[in-house]
């Protein structure tokens, strides 16, 4: 039977405010924010895939059963709290945006909407606490993900998560060969860098027959080159009249929707674009240097 182990520390009490946070923001909105609609479902799995993360981190850490873990425990936590940070500040955005602007509710289904949004943005705080708190320090030896490279690898793929969805809806990247390059950009690096991520995770990096280090640095340099490109073609085929029927303006009728019209996205993909090649270029520059062990 394993051993109850009761440790009190800043980073058990920051895991312990983010269950309680998303556990919150979570419960509210299901039952009292009559949430419906696709966004409305999304923040709540934000929420509730927290909440089971970090309810399944704290128990492995309280039950003392790291070592039996099937996964890196060196990487993991940091990894799923860089996750959930940001599914928490995505649906502390999207929810507000989406089911509180523009929209006719009061009284007790609007109070409960703002709490939740309330809680979701405590959340968000929560697990930026606890990355910071995880992190790997200046110096010091620790698993890749701890790292600034292995943190920016999170993020990296979220972010193209996030191009995928609002590529999606309505279709925006069948038109023009340009266009379809931009999506074989986003695919590809987030097929690698989220295949990184799992190998970390899964302490499979070992087994492969180069060398990691100099491998992160090749792609990091090639997905730079690939962004870069894209950054630059996406707002031409997208907004130049020469290529599009969309117009560098945005158009009166987005004023009449709720959340994001067909012209936001667009743009918000563009802004979505540069900073993932933003954040390659970063890696790129830590990568270069990092000295790391895997654990």
């Amino acid at each position: 039977m394993p051993l109850v182990v009761l440790k009190s520390s800043r980073l058990m009490w920051v895991r312990l405010a983010a269950l309680l946070f998303t556990c919150v923001a979570f419960s509210v909105a299901a039952h009292g924010g009559n949430v419906s609609g696709g966004m409305g479902d999304w923040s709540i799995f934000c929420w509730a895939f927290s909440f089971a993360g970090t309810l399944l981190v704290l128990v492995v850490e309280v039950m003392g059963l790291q070592s039996r873990a099937p996964v890196s425990w060196t990487n993991f936590p940091i990894t799923f709290a860089c996750y959930a940070l940001l599914l928490c500040l995505s649906a502390s955005i999207i929810f507000p945006l989406y089911l509180l602007k523009g929209q006719t509710v009061y009284g007790e289904v609007r109070d409960n909407r703002i709490a939740s949004t309330v809680f979701s943005c405590l959340a968000t705080v929560a697990y930026f606490v606890e990355v910071s708190l995880t992190r790997a320090q200046p110096g010091e030896v620790a698993g890749y993900m701890a790292t600034v490279p292995g943190l920016l690898k999170v993020c990296e793929t979220f972010v193209a998560s996030v191009i995928f969805v609002f590529v999606s809806d309505p279709i925006s990247y069948d038109s023009h060969p340009g266009v379809k390059w931009c999506m074989a950009v986003y695919c590809i690096c987030f097929i690698i860098s989220a295949a990184i991520v799992v190998m970390c995770v899964g302490e499979c990096t070992g087994r492969l027959p180069f060398s990691f280090a100099r491998f992160l640095s090749a792609y990091a340099l090639l997905a730079v080159a690939m962004y870069l490109s894209a950054t630059i073609i996406w707002p031409i085929f997208k907004f130049d009249s020469r290529y599009s029927r969309h117009s560098s303006s945005r158009p009166y009728a987005c004023q009449n929707y709720h959340g994001l019209c067909p012209w936001d996205k667009l743009v918000t993909v563009a802004v979505l674009t540069a900073l993932n090649f933003l954040i390659y270029l970063a890696d790129l520059a830590y990568s270069a240097r990092l000295v790391f062990v895997t654990a």
